[in-house]
């Protein structure tokens, strides 16, 4: 057995789509529109591992908390090195989104940072 894919929901789902190309390097794949019910999905997929999805629709509600609801906690994307984990910290700092630890070395041995990215979506950075 093995994920297939995992999704959250967006509601910019251009917006967010570029977010995980240009810093994650996604590979986007063509949009899909149910003009029914409004759903829009695309999705991405990284060197490795399984594809994950952004969804929006008409009539989505916001989470109460980013880092601290029920459910959903956080994405976490594996970079190879420290030195990775550094730089593509300080590109997101600088593109306004808000670091929430780090980099730094957890309790728990792991070198990673800890964010908040494209619509406050909780995110780590690794090794």
């Amino acid at each position: 057995m093995k994920i297939d894919h995992l999704a959250i929901h967006v509601h910019d789902l251009e917006g967010a789509a570029k977010f995980f190309h240009d810093y994650f390097g996604a590979e986007v794949d063509e949009t899909y529109h149910n003009p029914k019910t409004g759903l829009r999905t695309n999705f991405l997929r990284l060197d490795e591992g399984p594809r994950f999805e952004i969804m929006t629709r008409p009539g989505l509600l916001d989470a109460s908390s980013a880092t601290m609801s029920h459910g959903y906690t956080h994405m976490a994307f594996a970079l190879g090195s420290e030195a990775a984990v550094d730089e593509l910290t300080e590109r997101l700092r600088a593109g306004g989104y808000e670091i929430l630890s780090g980099p730094r070395v957890t309790g728990d041995g792991y070198y990673e940072t800890s964010l908040l990215g494209w619509e406050g979506i909780n995110i780590e950075i690794t090794v």
